[in-house]
């Protein structure tokens, strides 16, 4: 079944870490090899795992902060950098566009050719050398690269069409993971800017705070591409219930993220991943179905490869190729073919849809 993933920190792991992800993941593992640091001869992502992962579409993102709190490649000393990295980042994107292995999806014409084609692949066999190109809609973690809220409309046209205004820490836009801060005096602006153009507000990494201000103001379409449960992992990078219902009351939808840090409660960053498994993220997509009383609301938004590998995602997982698992285990939960074809696709492609549509 096709899968849309709604987060992968695809030009992060490509230019920061120097990945070249035509190559398969196994590849780039034998090639990093002795690399020191986290994550590394480990990773789970590349776009030939993605084609067999049946991955036809993801949001695929915009990473560069600049909050004060300098962290290397990814952190910076000052907006202009945070900005020249975005716009790098982007770049390679279209690189790959270049390169016939990927098409940015900025529409709803595009995506509905897109779709089609996936599927009509799918339907034909699936043969990995007639693959379309993967589908990118880009996305953007955080908006310190943005210079002020009036520079938003020069990012729409370049093909941003999600943004989460904030990542860790004391964004420029907002107050984000392990903050008290609201908005700032830039945020409000940001978002009426955003309503202007129909851009979608991520509200992934929102400290509760700003959660409940961009609540309060934002009024177009919503989502929070890679968030879990805060019933089933008490910390404040999860939504709680009553998070997860007022987006699923805006009709909005909730991706499950496969980071382990965000699925096994008291997690420390290093442990094992012993205890975490595919069916750990299932219990997340079961926790919003059930608050929600359908499968309309829960989706796909893994981070895999978002700062870690394998050794910090579910141990049954050996790349993204293993999302093909999940029909069979939805399946073995109750849910429907319906049900499945929702999570794994469907409820983002209504989300697009409704944004992007007149």
């Amino acid at each position: 079944m096709l899968v849309i993933d709604a987060h992968l920190d695809l030009s992060l792991n490509a230019l920061q870490w120097n990945r070249d992800l035509r190559q398969s993941a196994y590849t780039i593992r034998a090639n990093e090899t002795g690399v020191p640091g986290k994550g590394r001869a480990a990773n789970t992502v590349a776009l030939p795992e993605m084609r067999q992962g049946r991955v036809a579409l993801c949001f695929a993102t915009l990473l560069a902060r600049s909050t004060g709190h300098k962290v290397a490649h990814m952190d910076y000393e000052s907006q202009a950098q945070a900005f020249g990295m975005a716009q790098g980042q982007l770049a390679y994107y279209r690189g790959l566009e270049l390169d016939g292995q990927a098409r940015i999806i900025a529409d709803a014409a595009s995506l509905r050719a897109h779709h089609s084609q996936w599927a009509d692949w799918e339907a034909a066999g699936a043969d990995q050398a007639a693959c379309p190109p993967l589908g990118f809609v880009v996305s953007m973690e955080g908006a310190d690269p943005i210079r002020e809220p009036e520079q938003l409309e020069t990012w729409w046209e370049a093909g941003l069409r999600i943004l989460g205004p904030t990542h860790y820490g004391p964004g420029r836009y907002a107050g984000g993971t392990g903050t008290e801060l609201g908005l700032s005096e830039l945020g409000a602006p940001l978002l009426d800017e955003m309503m202007r153009l129909g851009m979608a507000l991520d509200m992934t990494h929102l400290s509760d705070q700003a959660f409940w201000e961009a609540a309060d103001r934002y009024t177009g379409p919503l989502l929070a591409s890679h968030n879990n449960c805060r019933a089933l992992v008490p910390h404040q990078r999860q939504f709680s219930d009553e998070q997860l219902a007022f987006i699923i009351e805006r009709d909005g939808v909730v991706g499950a993220a496969f980071d382990v840090w965000m699925l096994q409660p008291g997690y420390l960053r290093g442990e094992s991943n012993r205890a975490v498994f595919i069916d750990t993220v299932i219990d997340h997509i079961d926790h919003i179905c059930q608050l929600a009383g359908n499968s309309q609301h829960a989706a796909i938004g893994s981070d895999l490869d978002g700062g870690f590998g394998r050794e910090q995602s579910p141990c049954d997982l050996d790349t993204i190729a293993d999302f093909q698992q999940l029909p069979g285990k939805l399946a073995a939960r109750g849910y429907t073919a319906d049900d499945i074809a929702n999570i794994l696709h469907g409820n983002w492609l209504r989300l697009l849809y409704a944004a992007w549509e007149d």
